[in-house]
């Protein structure tokens, strides 16, 4: 499998992780987001969208991060990230929809950049932007969570709520949010990236040498 990626993305980082707790063995290759990469026609022939991840199986190139791990958990069903159950099943993906369709979207690079060019935003509207749909996310999602057994949202093993949550956590972190009001959150993230093929896939370890 060949993974069309970016080290910061959050959607990308998503499917490594994904990758990774099943022991996936795949290739990667860089699209780089700030030069306009994603943009060239030959990766546009790939994903319409022009965004990333891609993954190419061999036999198709799937696009859009939870549809690649819904597939590669269909494939793979080892290390399931969903339960069987089907209201167990709607219940987690709802806890991952509110990070990869309610906070993530609207926070996402081109949207910022959008934010500036449209509206003038400086830097600080923009951080306050993205503050602002970080909390309410997880604010919503620790109250969702937080009745949940640990130490992973997914209880023993993480499932892909913990798969949309570790990005979104180091993004909080990497715009200096707070966390102090979800401790449910933070404890699950802690769990989870002290994995070992979930740690593989933080940014720091996969940026290229010149990021």
């Amino acid at each position: 499998m060949i993974l069309y990626d970016y080290w910061r993305s959050s959607a990308a980082y998503r499917v490594r992780i994904a990758l990774n707790l099943k022991d996936i063995a795949h290739e990667r290759v860089a699209i780089d987001l700030t030069q306009g990469a994603q943009r060239a026609p030959d990766y546009v022939a790939r994903n319409p969208q022009g965004l990333v991840p891609a993954l190419d199986t061999g036999s198709a190139i799937l696009t859009q991060s939870l549809a690649i791990i819904d597939y590669l958990d269909t494939v793979y069903p080892a290390a399931a990230l969903l339960p069987a159950d089907p209201v167990a099943r709607a219940q987690v993906q709802a806890q991952a929809l509110v990070i990869a369709a309610d906070i993530h979207p609207i926070d996402n690079l081109r949207v910022l950049n959008q934010l500036t060019a449209q509206f003038g935003a400086d830097q600080a509207a923009r951080e306050t932007w993205y503050a602002h749909w970080i909390i309410e996310g997880l604010t919503a999602l620790e109250a969702m969570t937080a009745d949940l057994p640990g130490p992973f949202l997914g209880g023993t093993a993480p499932n892909l709520a913990d798969i949309c949550l570790v990005p979104q956590l180091y993004n909080a972190r990497r715009f200096v949010v707070p966390l102090d009001a979800w401790p449910r959150l933070v404890a699950a993230d802690a769990a989870a990236s002290a994995m070992p093929a979930i740690a593989a896939a933080h940014p720091d370890r996969v940026k290229p040498t010149a990021a």
